[in-house]
């Protein structure tokens, strides 16, 4: 399959209305940079971008993942209706269904090195999954990540907690991307290279701004009304 361009079919066209197709699958795990590539797509005119915040934000979204851990059958086209992009978890999850329901979509697969990984994830993530039940939040917030919980969270780590298997699990799905992404389809992008790697890739042009940075330890935790002691 060889390269093509994705920015026009990004930008939108009129006349009647149809499902959005995902041109952008992300493959990495949360705290992976997600955030910064979700920003650095949508100002490349790659967005909407699905990502963990929009399972929170947009209504539509909490049914169709339930659906989806429940074991359902999956209309891919309208999980993600109305964006042109995902990255980071619960669509992580899903890479190896959505590169064959988007044969022609691109896949940037966002990695760092596996102890920053782990340092994030175990002060972020993993750490509110394991204080969520005890948490004040509201019911439908609760209700997202125990379901998240009891799906992809048990499928991806044996014990998220865990070093080891946390790091494990993450090694792993870095491995599987490159064995089962063709290479002409993939990007493995670490988001301190900055706009070049993601650009050419795209096949667009550098934006004259500084690469966005986002989504530090404190900006999660403020999703959720603070960290936990």
């Amino acid at each position: 399959m060889g390269r093509h361009p994705i920015l026009p079919f990004a930008l939108g066209m009129t006349g009647p209305r149809y499902y959005m197709t995902l041109k952008i699958i992300g493959s990495g795990f949360g705290r992976t940079g997600t955030m910064s590539t979700k920003l650095a797509l949508e100002h490349l005119g790659l967005g909407p971008c699905h990502h963990m915040v929009e399972v929170m934000e947009n209504p539509a979204q909490p049914a169709h993942w339930a659906a989806i851990a429940a074991g359902r059958p999956v209309d891919w086209t309208a999980v993600f209706d109305g964006y042109n992009a995902q990255v980071d978890w619960p669509g992580a999850a899903v890479w190896p269904q959505t590169i064959t329901a988007f044969p022609e979509a691109k896949v940037i697969h966002t990695e760092r090195p596996e102890d920053a990984w782990w340092n994030s994830f175990s002060t972020t993530i993993s750490k509110f999954f394991t204080n969520a039940p005890e948490m004040d939040l509201p019911p439908h917030i609760h209700d997202i990540f125990r379901t998240m919980s009891d799906w992809f969270l048990k499928d991806t780590f044996e014990d998220h907690s865990d070093r080891d298997c946390a790091i494990a699990a993450y090694r792993a799905n870095n491995q599987t991307v490159r064995d089962q992404v063709p290479s002409d389809r993939l990007l493995v992008f670490h988001v301190t290279d900055g706009w070049q790697p993601l650009c050419d890739f795209l096949e667009v042009p550098v934006p004259d701004i500084p690469f966005p940075r986002s989504n530090p330890r404190d900006e999660f935790w403020a999703h959720f009304g603070g960290e936990p002691d």
